[in-house]
């Protein structure tokens, strides 16, 4: 189901991927439950920063690990954006599909950005590489994205599904549909595997708070040494 690349090895030693499959979950617009958790969540983290600014934020391990990353490239990494947003500027965790919220949900928490797909979109074993930069896709707002040389991506056997710059892909996203889904995180050096399993923990945790029923078939974790 899923594999990595001696060239994610070698480019980034201490590097970590997790991979978490859900079966039989349910996938409703809202529920009362989850925004309780969520609102909980949001409480926790304004409460955490109360009196600090952007530079404190900007100090947090996590982030700064995932700054050190997307700082190669010139760019900077979205979920500080959205910490910034919801513990500083009082904003919300957008509402959306249960399966995305529950994602959505732990990224903000642990900061370790996540990806989640439709598993029957998923076509034959999904791998994580390193872009060489001639690699193409088309993301989430349909444009085709080509990716930078040097990024970590993952692609099954049709394209690529998605990428830490770019982010996840049209074809296999997430919709009301979705009854089975992968989440896969990716995580740069100065991660390490135990923050990864016990991100995709919360994830699972709060799939099974939305469907009872659901089945967390396989929980990964790979290392890059």
């Amino acid at each position: 189901m899923f594999t990595v690349s001696d060239e994610w090895k070698a480019a980034y030693p201490g590097a970590a991927v997790g991979v978490l499959v859900i079966r039989n979950a349910e996938n409703p617009e809202h529920l009362d439950a989850l925004d309780q958790r969520k609102e909980e969540l949001e409480r926790q983290i304004r409460a955490r920063w109360a009196g600090k600014d952007k530079a404190a934020l900007r100090a947090i391990p996590t982030l700064r690990a995932y700054a050190a990353y997307y700082q190669r490239f010139d760019k900077t990494y979205h979920v500080q954006l959205q910490l910034e947003s919801v513990a500083l500027k009082g904003k919300s965790i957008p509402r959306v599909a249960a399966l995305v919220e529950a994602m959505f949900m732990a990224e903000l928490k642990n900061l370790l950005l996540t990806a989640g797909h439709d598993l029957q979109a998923i076509e034959g074993v999904v791998r994580l590489d390193v872009a060489s930069g001639n690699e193409r896709y088309v993301m989430l707002n349909g444009q085709v994205q080509t990716l930078k040389p040097g990024d970590m991506y993952m692609r099954d056997a049709q394209s690529v599904i998605s990428s830490v710059l770019y982010g996840p892909d049209q074809r296999t996203r997430i919709t009301p549909a979705t009854r089975h889904a992968l989440f896969t995180v990716y995580a740069p050096p100065g991660i390490g595997a135990e923050a990864v399993r016990a991100h995709l923990e919360d994830i699972r945790d709060n799939v099974l708070l939305i469907s009872a029923q659901a089945e967390a078939q396989s929980l990964e974790v790979h290392i890059a040494e």
